[in-house]
Order: C-alpha cells, then structure tokens, then sequence
C-alpha cells in the first residue's frame, strides 16, 4: 500500500518505478498536481495482477482518457475531480476485475461508456458532471452486479430504459441536471435494494408510479413536469426524504406520513384541499415541511403541533385561513416559521413566544389583528420578524429593543399607532413602519440604528422636523419618508443615500426648495432683463472665482513654507476618530511612505468618502499627503471585537497573518488602526469599484463575456487559494459581488477576507452566526446549521456565477437569483444574458458550460457541490 496523497507532486517521474514493486496492492496519488500519466506506468503496471486500486482523484491531468492494458486484478479506478475530456471507447474494456469506476468531474463527450469490463462485474459507476449526451444506453442495464448509477450534471436525453428495474442490485440511481423526458418506469419499484432515487431538474412528466417508494429512504424528483402522486406514496416505513418541489402536481396532498419521515418538500405545485389533519401525529421526525406556493385551503391541522422536532414549517402562498393554532407553541425547535400570503385572521397567538429557537418568522400578507404580543421580545433568537400587510393595531411593545439579533423588521401596512420604541441596534436590511398611524415627531432614537441600510416611515402622520440624526447614519442607502405631516429642512444625508420625500408639503429640501417643486429655474416673461441678469451673475461669479483661487494660493503657499507648524486640522476636527493604535504591515517601501493615519482618519470622518458598503465594511476613499489614494475599510462590526482589538491580541496576530498572503486575487491589508471601540484596515485603492457596481450600476451591460469570464476564473483562484490555506482554511463571511472589486474589467480581487478570522463572536452583541452573509447568497443549510463553511462559500461563487451570466442581480423579480434559474432552467437560453449571449456560437456555449458549473455549485445539499479548486478546474476547462 503506497500513499502520496496531498504531497503538492507535480511530476510523474517516480511513476514507473513504483510499477517495479511487485507486492503493491493499492496505490494513491490523489490531491496532487500531476497532469499526466506516463506510458511506462500503464505498461508496466498493467503487468502487476496483483493492483488492486488506482486512486488519481483530485490532480490536473489532461488529455483524454488512457488505455488500460492488463490491470487483471484492479477493482477500483478513481480519475475523477481532473481534466480529462475526449469520448470513451474501449480504454477500459480489458479490465476484466473492475467493481467501481469513478470519472466524475471531468469533461468526457460523446454517448456514456458501454464497455467497462469484459467480465461485466462493475458495481459502482460514477460518470456525474461530464459532457456525456445521447440516451442511457441498454447496454449498462446488462452490467447486473451495479450497485450505483451517478450520471447527473450531463447533457443526457430520452427516457429512462423501461428495463432498469432488471437491476436486482441496485442501491441508488442518480439522474439528476440532465434532459432526461418521459415518464417514471415502473419497474423501479420491482428493486428491493433501491434505497435512493434523485432525477431532479430534468423534464419528466405524467403520473409517479404506485409503490416507488415501497423501499427508498430518499426521493428527490423536484423541478420537473409531473402531474400527480400515488396517495400512498409518503406512507411507507423506510422513507426519510422527499422532494417533490416545483412540479405541476395537483389534487389533494397523501394523508398518511410515515413515521420516519424527516424532510418533506412538495413546494411550488398545485395541490388543493386541506392539510390532512390525522397525518402530522405520527410525523414524529419530521424535521422539514415545506408546502408553499400551492393552492391549499382550510385551517393548519393541530395536529402539526405533535411534529415536535421541525426546524422549518412554511405554509406560505396558500389559501389557508382560520385562526393561527396555539399548538403551533409546542414546535420547541422551529426556527423558520414561513405563514406568509394566506388568508389568516385572529390574533396572533401568545404561544408564539415560546419558540425560543426561531430566527424567521413571516406572517406578512394575511388578516391577522390585535396588538402585537408583547411576549415575541422574548423570542431571542429572532433576526427576521415580518408582520406587514395585515390589520394589527395598537402599539409596537416596548420591549422590541430586546430581540438583539433582530436584523429585519417589516411592520408596514398594519394599523399600528402610538410612541415608536427604542428599535433593536442590530437592525441592518431594514426597517419598515410605513402606511400606519403613527403620529406626533420621528424619534430621534433611530439615528442609533448605525447598520441599518432601509428606513421607510412613509405614509403616516408624523409630524415636525426631521432629526437631524438620521442624517448621520452610516449604513444608509435609502430612507422613504413620503406623504406624512412633516416640515422645515430636509437633513444632509451622504450622497449615496436615496431620499424620498414626496407628499409632505412643508418640508423643505437642503437647498432652500419646496420638495415637492422641480429643480428647474422659472423663466422670466421679461427675456430682456433676464440676459442682463445673467450677464451681471457671470461677471460677479468669475471676480469671486478669481478672489477665491488667490486666497487659496496664498494659504498653500504659507503652508508650504510653515514646515514645522503644527499640521492644520479640518473643521471636522472635533469628530475625527483618535487613534489608540496602529501599524503597518507592508514591507512595500513606497507604501509605507505614503501611509498617513492622521490622513486615513481625516478622510474616515467625512461621509462623502464612503465609496463602497458591504455587508460588514464600509470603504473610504484617502488621498494621502503624497497624492496616493488607499482603502480605509471600517469594520462595522468591530465594536464586537474591541476587546480583543485592544490588547492587540487576536485582531492584529489574524490581520498579520493576512497580510503575508501572496496572491493577485486577494485583497491582503497593508496597516490597521484601532479608534476607540472600532477598527479600521487599510488596503491599496481600487477605482473601478465593485463587481457588484459594474454589472448591476450605471455600468451595467458593459462587460463582454471575455471580461466575465476572465473574471470568474479570477474570483474562482481567489476562493481556492484561501481554502487551501496551509495553516488553516480561510472563509469568507459574506460572499458576494459586493465583495469583489475590480484592479480592471478582467482582474478581479476577492475582498472581505478578514471578517470570519477578526470577528469574535463571543464578544458580539449581536448574532454572529445568524446574519452571515447577504441575502440571495447565504446557502439553504445555513437555517439550519448556522455555520460557515467551505460549501456554503462554493454556493455563494455559483450565485456570483449566476450574476455574471444573467446579468440580474443575486435577488431578482421579487425572488432569489437561484430559485429564478431553476425555475427557467427548462430554457437555458432564456437565463443568459442576451446582449452577451448573442454576440457568437462560441460565447453562447462557453456560457452554458459555465452556467452547468453554477448550477452544480448552488446543489441544494452541500455534499453536491465540489469543493472550489475543483471548480476552477472545470471553468478553465471551459474555454
């Protein structure tokens, strides 16, 4: 048994000697960077009959597939997770011992291999993400020994062979992302063995045939065209996943469930009917229930509240209605409450608050009344709370300030009245009272909310002046105070920010107009005078003009030569944040001459520097004393980390270590400072902004697909790099375009790097695991895993991908980029970017290569997706 896996290899000169030993059973070269296999190695080796395993998994060879001659006792050949492309004939035909065959991963064409092992003993066939097209030929179906079929993420059309339930073996048949047609076969319920069934996203049709899940733990035939379910199809007692989403089911859901049951998805169809009341009892395991988007009536089942382990529950987009049961109290473990546009009334039930592990709970767009308890302060894990569009009245509890993780807050289009509370600090997305009855002045209060980025107050009754505080908040980017009462001057708000002011007839905007009156110059009758006025203006503005140059003139010319007075501060000079400590760690001698912490510092405290905000970060622009323009990037969650900032101890040992990362798509930090309880870092400037500005701004439709390309194989080396870190994986918090900035329209720079290693979330105020990420990025498992990963960050690429395609933005038409995707994945050519897409043939199929590879990276289950220096492999096999 030799093993050389993960020994950073590159050559294969050691190759044919290993050949030589004639004892060596099982050989493992895999996680290396070998791109080929010698001739010497297969002919030597092919000699040993005593070879029992290759393992070539995870390197980078080319080229197509070799031939293997002899090998008389190898069992298992792993080449998967390579480059390999080209068809498959014969090469494999003489190894005559074959069990498992793995080829996954790779960019094989033309029709699925037939010939793999003349004695026809293959038990596990793994051929996933190639190029394979055509049929599924019989002639797998004669290999009666197989075990496994995975040939999903391939180009594979027709039906399934009606025969395959001749397998009398077969434990799990893998179909899925494929263009497969047709019907279900009913043979598959004629194998015993069958234990897993995925075809997802393909195009079946018709009618599931009765008794397919007689023996299976896990079905998933989401994002097809079928029609209708056998009644007893949920009821068997082996059955722990089903996954029937987005389909075109209808008639009325199965009634009973069988008790091992853990997830069950039959989303986005058209069922009709009640929710069976008897079936949910003995549901016990039941972890995941998703019935949303389907055409359900009547009143949610007590009986639901017996499904004691469910982590998510969504009934929305339904037609249900009744009163909200209080049995829904008894669900100790949900943490997704999804109830949204349905036709709820009552009041919404006190037992709510007993769910203490909830962290969404949408009850948006029904006929709920009543006050809102005040007992849901107390659901402590809360993020998401979203109670707009029904016909609650009375006032907001007091006791809302003490959800501390609370992130979005959706209260608009209620009847809600009275004093505005002190709102949760941790609100970031937004914070919506609108069309209400609120009354009397906007409490100045919410100037405190430094990372909220949505504030709408519109359509109520407030009255007086607008605080000036709002106008100091930081995260801003849009605030909405429409039709309300409001009068005297409209704050200066950051340039960045969009004010909407319209219906408040006594207010009036910063530059002494009428905001309801258009900013255009009234015309004199009188055109005469008017010339002479302008003429007499021109004349005054150009003395003024000249005055003012010579002041300036004058006062750099006396700075210059007042070389050793003290440095003059601006005017801001009373806000400026004070520097406690700060360092620099470039070795670069340009930067360290040009970095300037009292300038870094002057320019954090003028808003009009704010160039880009991400999630975690907001980016200044600073023109240093030299005329040298840096980053400073204020960590808007460093006040959770000043305990450690300040002792210089976890803060500045992890920004030390990433700031030695060498790699031209990584962002690495050239210095810190630390002001009171916030941080900053400092990075070299980037101009051309974010991909995020770039491909959804002013900008957007510019990049060619040369540049979109260049730019996700960019922004794939960036991510496989931090992953591969030697010392530890480095992750990225919050994954987005928002957090790729552009050296130029081809070179991309992975940004935000130093959130998941600075950020302690023992110090935080504020849920640390629960607001990763942005919205339309963060994995499905998050809800319920809570946990940063290398998978997580793959799915996060695919949208970014997804982006880069489409050219819409991670949420799009009212839903997220992905669910878009899917729900056209039918017609490819549709999700491309027309304007891209049609510039020629090889654009065209360059871009649906790359859309595959997104496709496979936003895999509901994390285990689908590969990891990312796999995915770069297969986007520069792309070209």
């Amino acid at each position: 048994m030799i093993t050389l896996s993960k020994h950073s290899l590159t050559s294969n000169n050691f190759m044919n000697v290993l050949c030589q030993i004639e004892t060596l059973e099982y050989l493992d070269v895999s996680n290396n960077q070998i791109t080929s296999i010698p001739d010497g190695f297969l002919t030597e080796c092919g000699k040993n009959k005593g070879l029992n395993l290759l393992n070539f998994t995870r390197n980078n060879l080319h080229g197509v597939l070799p031939t293997f001659h002899g090998f008389d006792g190898l069992e298992y050949l792993d080449m998967s997770f390579n480059n390999l492309g080209g068809t498959i004939g014969l090469e494999l035909d003489e190894l005559v011992s074959l069990k498992s065959l793995n080829l996954s991963f790779n960019s094989f064409n033309g029709s699925l291999p037939i010939h793999l092992g003349k004695l026809m003993i293959l038990e596990k066939l793994m051929l996933s993400q190639n190029n394979f097209s055509g049929k599924i030929p019989d002639e797998i179906l004669t290999y009666k020994k197989l075990t496994v079929i995975d040939l999903s993420g391939n180009h594979l059309s027709g039906t399934i062979p009606s025969n395959i339930g001749e397998l009398p073996k077969l434990e799990s048949l893998i179909l899925s992302c494929n263009s497969l047609d047709g019907g279900i076969p009913i043979s598959l319920r004629n194998i015993t063995t069958l234990t897993r069934f995925a075809a997802n996203q393909n195009n079946f049709i018709g009618a599931v045939p009765i008794g397919i899940t007689t023996y299976l733990t896990s079905l998933d035939l989401s994002y097809n065209k079928l029609e209708s379910i056998p009644e007893d199809l949920l009821s068997p007692s082996k059955l722990q996943v089903v996954d029937f989403s987005t389909n075109k089911l209808s008639g009325p859901l199965p009634v009973n469930i069988s008790s091992s049951l853990t997830r069950l998805r039959l989303g986005g169809n058209f069922f009709t009917g009640s929710i069976p009341s008897g079936s949910f009892p003995r549901a016990k395991n039941l972890t995941y229930l998703e019935l949303e988007n389907n055409h359900l009536t009547g009143v949610i089942p007590v009986g639901l509240g017996s499904c004691q382990n469910l982590a998510l529950l969504s009934l929305a987009k339904n037609q249900l209605s009744g009163v909200l049961p209080a049995e829904l109290g008894n669900l100790r473990q949900l943490q997704v409450l999804k109830l949204q546009m349905n036709k709820f009334n009552g009041t919404i039930p006190v037992q709510i608050g007993q769910l203490q592990k909830l962290s969404t709970l949408n009850l948006s767009c029904n006929s709920l009344e009543g006050s809102i308890p005040s007992v849901m302060s107390s659901l402590s894990s809360l993020t998401v709370l979203n109670l707009q569009q029904n016909n609650l009245s009375g006032s907001i509890p007091t006791s809302i300030g003490n959800l501390r993780f609370l992130i979005e807050l959706q209260l608009g289009k209620n009847q809600l009245s009275g004093v505005i509370p002190s709102m949760p600090l941790s609100l970031q997305i937004a914070l919506n009272l609108s069309s209400n009855l609120f009354s009397g002045p906007i409490p100045s209060s919410l100037g405190y909310l430094t990372t909220l980025e949505i504030l709408d107050l519109s359509n109520n009754r407030f009255s007086g002046e607008i605080p000036k505080s709002l106008g100091g908040m930081p995260a801003l980017t849009q605030i909405i105070l429409s039709n309300n009462q409001l009068s005297g001057m409209i704050p200066k708000f950051s340039p960045y920010v969009h004010v909407e002011s319209k219906g408040n007839t006594n207010l009036v905007n910063n530059t002494g107009q009428d905001n309801t009156t258009p900013n255009v110059a009234p015309r004199s009758t009188k055109t005469g005078i008017s010339v002479v006025a302008a003429v007499l203006i021109s004349i005054a503005a150009s003395i003024f003009l000249i005055a003012l140059v010579a002041l300036i003139i004058v006062l750099v010319s006396r700075n210059m030569y007042k070389v050793n007075d003290e440095h003059i501060q601006p005017s801001e000079d009373s806000h400026l944040p004070r520097v406690i400590h700060s360092n620099l760690f470039t070795s670069h001698v340009i930067h360290r001459a040009n970095i300037d912490f009292s300038k870094a510092m002057e320019a954090v405290a003028v808003t009009s520097n704010v160039t880009l905000k991400t999630r975690f970060s907001t980016y200044y622009k600073a023109i240093m004393p030299s005329g040298s323009i840096y980053f400073v990037k204020k960590l808007n969650w460093s006040d959770k980390i000043s305990a450690a900032a300040s002792s210089n101890d976890k803060f500045v040992i992890q920004l030390e270590m990433l700031a030695k990362l060498n790699n031209s798509n990584v962002m690495t930090p050239l210095a810190y400072v630390i002001s009171n309880d916030i941080a900053y870092v400092l990075y070299e400037f980037v101009s051309n902004g974010s991909l995020f500005d770039v491909l959804h701004g002013s900008m957007a439709g510019s990049l060619d697909w040369a540049s979109r390309y260049s730019i996700a194989v960019g922004v794939a080396q960036g991510i496989s790099f931090l992953h591969g870190h030697a010392s530890s994986s480095i992750l990225l918090l919050d994954l987005s375009s928002k957090s790729i900035m552009l050296k130029s329209f081809k070179e991309p720079l992975v940004g935000d790097i130093e959130h998941y290693k600075v950020i302690d979330p023992s110090k935080s105020t504020g849920n640390f695991s629960a607001v990763a990420g942005s919205v339309g990025y963060i994995p499905p498992e998050y809800a319920y895993t809570m946990t940063v990963t290398m998978a997580g960050n793959v799915y996060s690429f695919g949208v970014i991908l997804l982006e880069l395609l489409t050219g819409k933005p991670a949420v799009t038409e009212g839903t997220e980029l992905v669910k878009w995707v899917l729900h056209h994945s039918t017609n490819k050519d549709y999700i491309l970017d027309f304007n891209v897409k049609r510039t020629s043939q090889a654009v065209r199929n360059q871009m649906l290569a790359v859309l595959k590879i997104a496709l496979v990276c936003v895999s509901t289950s994390p285990e689908a997706r590969p990891k990312m220096k796999s995915v770069l492999r297969m986007l520069l096999n792309a070209r």
